[in-house]
């Protein structure tokens, strides 16, 4: 009997890791031909890229951060964060610095911001709701309601009252005058950790840690069935059959449903298929001329644009492999799969356009390449709980298989969420069994989980 994981993003490979460190038989199944899922790295114009903009947080537990550490060495960097919000017609530095805001932000947008923090208001339990009586009708104007339309694709109205609970820490003046005078004691928003190589080194080096010691990683291998039974799970790939004591799932949940034998009720799986996913294209813009700016990324929530944030990733990290002469900028676009956006066969206007809106230099554009996501962010519509619980129920009664990550619960989370995650399902799983006590825990520290941008 061994371990089967299915997914090598970042929860399956640390679990791998993990598990097969503690001496167990560890057998990984990814359909895609790289580790890492969305956390992968690779290589545009000889530069390493990312799907979109990630860093390592400094909310990183200690104990995983000592883990990386240790993987990476000296090539895990830290860095300074160095980008730039746009606020109404004008860029304020990001993080917040206050003589900055005082200097850039109009009189009228700074007379609103003060009246909003006198002016009690309540709202309903949606994300326009939460936010409005939170941070005040000006800086919801401002920022987060044309940033709910883009990145979600929903007004915030019908927007759940978690996707604000989970998405923004900041949530009133006060809060956020706090962290831009005093910061946070562990330095979140004003560094980040980050691999010479680019973010998806994490990856790999977590999967050559856990092939190491032991693990078996089998890429283009997809899980076609799952049998769970009294002794342990049947586990069916094109290239046969695992037998499994138990079984990981770190792919999308409804997903999961689609593979377990017998499954949910048709009603969970209806309500299951109105679960949505925000689609992304990320078009990588080469530049000649070296660096495009000094900036890490610049941040466009405002609706003169559907591109949500420009990176440069070469400025993310110091590595003499970036070459002088050119850089790469990543511009992310959220839609939905089959929309304009998704199926446009050229985005090169797109760039141009945003640019221009934004008030951004040119580009020198020698090239441009292009990668779709279909699953990028969990959207939480109203009424999404209930589609979900249903799901969540099941899957948590399936016998020796347990679903986590990002996809596994439908959550939005960072990467070391999603390694603790991984880590306390290992835990769970002990010489005397499931510890299903422990996990109903570690279930609930993530349900607590905010993400750290």
């Amino acid at each position: 009997m061994e371990l089967v994981i299915l997914g090598a993003g970042p929860s399956g490979l640390a679990a791998a890791w993990r598990a097969a460190l503690r001496g167990m038989r560890v057998t990984v199944l990814e359909r895609s031909d790289h580790v890492g899922g969305l956390s992968a790295g690779f290589e545009v114009a000889g530069i390493r890229v990312d799907h979109g903009s990630h860093r390592l947080h400094p909310a990183t537990p200690s104990h995983l951060l000592a883990d990386l550490r240790e993987l990476l060495g000296d090539d895990l960097q830290v860095r300074p964060r160095n980008g730039r919000l746009r606020v109404g017609d004008r860029f304020v530095g990001f993080p917040l610095r206050p003589g900055e805001l005082a200097r850039r932000l109009p009189l009228r947008m700074l007379a609103g911001i003060a009246r909003d923090t006198v002016v009690p208001r309540r709202g309903d339990d949606s994300f326009a709701g939460l936010l409005r009586s939170g941070l005040g009708p000006t800086l919801y104007r401002a920022l987060y309601e044309p940033y709910a339309v883009k990145l979600w694709g929903l007004p915030g109205e019908e927007i759940d009252g978690d996707q604000a609970r989970k998405r923004v820490t900041a949530d009133s003046p006060w809060k956020i005058a706090r962290r831009v005078l005093r910061g946070s004691p562990n330095g979140q928003g004003k560094i980040f950790y980050y691999p010479r190589r680019g973010f998806g080194q994490i990856v790999e080096a977590m999967a050559d840690a856990a092939v190491a010691a032991g693990a078996d990683i089998r890429l283009g291998t997809a899980c076609e069935s799952l049998v769970p039974g009294p002794s342990g799970v049947a586990v069916r790939t094109a290239e046969g059959r695992l037998d499994a004591g138990h079984v990981f799932s770190t792919i999308p949940m409804p997903a999961l449903a689609g593979l377990v034998t017998p499954g949910p009720a048709a009603e969970v799986v209806r309500a299951a298929r109105r679960l949505e996913f925000r689609a992304m294209v990320l078009v990588y813009a080469v530049h000649e001329g070296g660096r495009w700016s000094p900036y890490d990324a610049h941040y466009l929530p405002g609706p003169e644009t559907p591109v949500t944030r420009i990176s440069e990733p070469a400025n993310y990290r110091v590595s003499a492999a970036d070459p002088a002469g050119r850089t790469v900028l990543c511009f992310e676009i959220p839609c939905q799969v089959g929309d304009p956006v998704w199926t446009a066969s050229s985005y090169e206007d797109l760039v141009t356009d945003c640019l221009s809106a934004a008030g951004l230099p040119p580009l020198r554009l020698a090239a441009v390449e292009v990668r779709r996501l279909p699953h990028v962010y969990p959207v939480y519509r109203t009424g999404y709980a209930g589609q979900l619980a249903g799901l969540d129920a099941w899957a948590g009664q399936v016998p020796r298989v347990t679903t986590f990550g990002r996809l596994g619960l439908f959550a939005h989370d960072n990467t070391h969420h999603a390694m603790a995650m991984a880590y306390d399902a290992v835990d769970a799983l002990t010489e005397r069994g499931w510890d299903a006590a422990a996990w109903t825990a570690a279930r609930a520290r993530f349900a607590a989980h905010v993400v750290e941008d």
